[in-house]
Parts: C-alpha cells; sequence; structure tokens
C-alpha cells in the first residue's frame, strides 16, 4: 500500500480509502469493524463517511463498530463530511452554527472525540468564508477537527475560502472514474470547437495539484452519476475487454486496474471505494501498488469511449 502526506499534519494515509456511505446494508457494529479490520490488513488506514448517509445512520453504525472493536479508533484516520440537509428538504448550509452543531452530532454518533479530516460536502452558495473560518478555529482549537478540506469544489470556490482561512485545505473529493473524465478531458481539447473542449470544473486537479491538495476521486467504479458500475456493463466492452488484459498481465482484478488508473494521475491522488464486501476491499486495495504504463492509462481511457484530438 501507498501513503500520501496529508494536510498539515502530515499523516500518512493510505491512497485508497475506504468509503463507508454503504455500510448500513451490513446491519450491525460488529460486520462493520470486521470490514475496517479487512481494510488495515490490505493496509488502507483511511476511512471517509459523512452525516448525510443514511440521515446518521452509517456514522451511528461505525461508531457501534469503534464500540465493538476498542482498538480499531486509533488504527484510523477518519474523515467526515458536513454542509448537506435534507429534512425538512434538500440544501446546503455552511454557517457557523450549523458547521459546529453538524461536528457535535457526528462525534456523538461516531463515539469519538475528534475527527481526523472534515470536508465541507458540496458548495454553498450562500456560504461567508469568515463565518466557516471562525467555525473552523473553534473545531481545532477544542481538538474536535485536526484537518479541514471540501467536497465537489471548484478552484475558484477553494480560493475564496481560502481567502479567509489561516491553515491550507487539505483536500478536495471530486467524482472522476474511467467513464467519468469530464475533469480530464478540458486539458486534452484546449482551443477546440467541440463538447470536450468545455471546462466544467475550472481546472480542480491542476488547482489541487499546485497547492498540495490531496485528490479524493469517488464513483471511482461508476459510469455517470451513481447510473451503475461499469465493470461487466455490455456498454463498456471494448473496455471491459482492455481491463481484463491489463488484469491478466499484474495478475489483480479488473476492479484493481481501474482504480489504478485513477490513482496514475500524477497529483496526490486517492481513490475512494465504496464497497461493502471484504473480498472486493483486498481486491480493491491491490490497486495501490499497480502503476499504470502511460500506453496503459491511455488505452483505457480511450477504451471508454473517449477520444484524443
Amino acid at each position: 500500500m501507498k501513503y500520501i502526506e496529508f494536510g498539515q499534519s502530515k499523516s500518512k494515509v493510505s491512497n485508497v480509502v475506504l468509503g463507508l456511505m454503504r455500510i448500513p446494508e451490513l446491519g450491525n457494529g460488529e460486520k462493520v469493524a470486521s470490514l475496517v479490520n479487512v481494510a488495515l490488513d490490505n493496509g488502507i488506514n483511511m476511512l471517509d463517511i459523512a452525516d448525510c448517509y443514511t440521515k446518521g445512520k452509517a456514522e451511528s453504525l461505525l461508531g457501534d463498530a469503534f464500540a465493538y472493536d476498542k482498538s480499531l479508533r486509533n488504527k484510523v484516520f477518519l474523515q467526515s463530511k458536513c454542509g448537506i440537509v435534507k429534512d425538512p428538504f434538500y440544501y446546503f448550509d455552511f454557517s457557523k452554527q450549523h458547521i459546529l452543531d453538524a461536528v457535535d452530532a457526528s462525534l456523538k454518533r461516531l463515539k469519538t472525540d475528534h475527527l481526523d479530516s472534515l470536508l465541507l460536502h458540496r458548495p454553498d452558495a450562500l456560504m461567508d468564508p469568515e463565518e466557516i473560518c471562525e467555525a473552523f478555529c473553534t473545531l481545532r482549537s477544542s481538538g474536535k477537527v485536526r484537518e479541514f478540506g471540501v467536497s465537489n469544489f471548484s478552484p475558484s470556490q477553494m480560493k475564496l475560502l481560502q481567502s479567509e482561512l489561516d491553515v491550507p485545505l487539505c483536500a478536495d473529493q471530486v467524482q472522476m472514474s474511467i467513464c467519468h473524465t469530464v475533469m480530464i478531458d478540458a486539458g486534452f481539447n484546449v482551443n477546440m470547437d467541440n463538447d470536450a473542449s468545455v471546462m466544467h470544473d475550472g481546472g480542480v486537479l491542476e488547482h489541487c495539484r499546485m497547492h498540495d491538495m490531496a485528490i479524493q476521486a469517488w464513483s471511482v467504479m461508476q459510469h455517470g452519476f451513481f447510473k451503475g458500475v461499469f465493470i461487466g456493463d455490455p456498454h463498456y466492452l471494448k473496455l471491459n475487454a482492455a481491463l481484463d488484459k491489463i488484469a491478466q498481465k499484474y495478475g489483480v482484478s479488473a476492479t484493481a486496474v481501474a482504480i489504478a488508473w485513477v490513482l496514475r494521475y500524477p497529483g496526490k491522488m486517492q481513490a475512494v471505494i465504496g464497497t461493502t464486501k471484504e473480498k472486493r476491499v483486498a481486491d480493491s486495495a491491490k490497486a495501490s501498488e499497480i502503476k499504470l504504463s502511460r500506453e496503459e492509462w491511455y488505452e483505457l481511457y480511450l477504451a471508454a469511449g473517449n477520444d484524443l484530438p
């Protein structure tokens, strides 16, 4: 397993991250603890969760896992997210009070006294950077949160927020996979008169590289916005053939190759995996040790249906 230095603390965290959005499927803390221990056995020491996942149930189950195996919390780097509100309807809230209340609620559900990292979960158009800074300062001084980052932010949004913060943002968590390459497509098609030339994100990948921020890719096995896994999908026959060929070469699964494709980007990359299957966790962890050649990386990019100018 390869590790990156994360945030100001320079904590050594795995470049494959176990995402826990779906752990309510497991039903109890004992099974969640087993899943996390399998991740640790395979070198994955970072967990990602959010307060809005199943309205807090995912965090509560992880807290049950920490209670079941009391050694577990100190073995992992724990990241949660806040800012998405689902009741009485879906909206975003980065007010100081909401951030403080959300963290307190997360800590209670998680049965821990601190988060190693907190991400603001999708941009709030009404955000006040000064107010967010006050919330972050309160959380940091109290020891409740050690690192701060964002999710699904553009470079200009990060710059706006950073203008008032006295600590650098540690990460931006964004959607990226072989079948969701919009952040890469525009770079290939600069000054071209085609749809791929449109830069939707404002240069997130480049911004994060220039500011030493971790790029946390989510939905690394999905195509579209939660439209399904592309492995084995008959709409991606060419891609699956290429994945299988490369997987055979490295002696790993096609899943590991697909994750390795994300990790091959030369930033401070992390891939968030969302499986609740222990075997798939072990298979996915092997992606960390694979460095695809340029030829292999571009072969997969093209096999997914992308074009180069």
